[in-house]
């Protein structure tokens, strides 16, 4: 395993554009009020549509693509078939049971969805202005105000709309909004530096120290996640790191010791480790999006003891704050 010092420096990124303003629009796939694992106090998390990395354990696969998509669950399906004859572009079929939306076709316009009298076909991804979007988070401002909480930005990626999320940011500092921003590190160190000054804490994604297995499982390179690490760390910024514990891809001690070591030398303002167990809630959006066969299904629950014991391997590298969350095995 490489040790983090050795890796290669990303490559130079040009400096994004400046922010746009409040009318700025974005497209987001969710937005969870009460939320109280995506930083201190409740919280209202944004999710942000499109993300460059594609893991194969990815909890939110309906944020993956930058677009708009067309999900059918089969448990709401009431199988007249209607919805085929609606869509005006003929990227609906009924096949062996099971409605198929063809996404080479399909123009996510919501025909068929606004059709299905039983909702089983629904629209990821509402296009929304960071204005509409910031009056929508002050609504719980009672709430944030009383237990600390605010807003974060998750995803996806939310870097992949850095004007939108700026601008939305912008509003909600403003209204004097705890803001937080949840990033995997893909979007390269320029674009993460243009919403550092905007937010109050940076919730930040290590997934695995091994180069090889990074790329392999994520598809973007490790030296470019440690590199926006390492930004949030000369912004000054405090952060979380958070490590999804996935059975047999970022499970292993190993792996563990080598992040634990990494936020110890290279992050000082790192309040806490957060390893987050795997969960299969996640596989119906799979089967929703027509990929029955995905990883996540054939993968078990990581057991409790595990758990403890990867919270201990980072408790002996020196980290004072390490939590675990999520469904766990007896």
């Amino acid at each position: 395993m490489t040790a983090p010092s050795a890796q290669i420096a990303a490559p130079a990124e040009a400096a994004p554009a400046p922010a746009a303003g409040p009318d700025t629009r974005g497209l987001i796939f969710g937005l969870q009020r009460f939320s109280t694992e995506d930083g201190p106090g409740i919280r209202t998390t944004v999710f942000v549509k499109g993300c460059p990395m594609r893991c194969p354990w990815c909890q939110n696969p309906e944020g993956l693509a930058p677009g708009k998509q067309v999900l059918w669950a089969r448990a709401r399906c009431l199988g007249d078939g209607g919805c085929v004859n609606a869509c005006p572009h003929g990227a609906l079929a009924r096949e062996g049971g099971a409605t198929r939306v063809d996404p080479a076709v399909c123009q996510a316009c919501g025909t068929c969805a606004d059709f299905c009298p039983a909702n089983a076909l629904e629209v990821a991804g509402w296009e929304r202005t960071a204005r509409e979007v910031a009056a929508n988070v002050l609504r719980d401002r009672g709430f944030y105000e009383r237990s600390g909480g605010g807003v974060t930005f998750s995803g996806g990626e939310p870097l992949t709309q850095p004007d939108f999320v700026a601008a939305a940011l912008d509003l909600l500092g403003a209204a004097g909004v705890h803001r937080a921003l949840d990033t995997c590190g893909a979007a390269g160190p320029a674009t993460l530096r243009a919403l550092l000054g905007r937010v109050e804490l940076v919730l930040f994604d290590l997934k695995h120290m091994d180069p090889d297995r990074h790329l392999e499982q994520t598809g973007i390179r490790l030296d470019k996640v440690l590199e926006c690490a390492r930004e949030v760390k000369r912004a000054g910024v405090p952060c979380w790191v958070r490590t999804p514990v996935i059975p047999g891809h970022t499970d292993d001690e190993a792996n563990i010791r080598a992040i634990a070591r990494f936020v110890k030398a290279e992050l000082p303002r790192a309040a806490r480790y957060d390893l987050l167990a795997f969960s299969k809630l996640c596989v119906s959006k799979y089967e929703q999006l027509g990929r029955q066969g995905a990883v996540v299904a054939r993968l078990p629950l990581v057991p409790r003891s595990h758990m403890e014991r990867l919270r201990a391997v980072a408790l002996e590298e020196g980290l004072s704050t390490v939590v675990w969350s999520g469904m766990t095995a007896t």
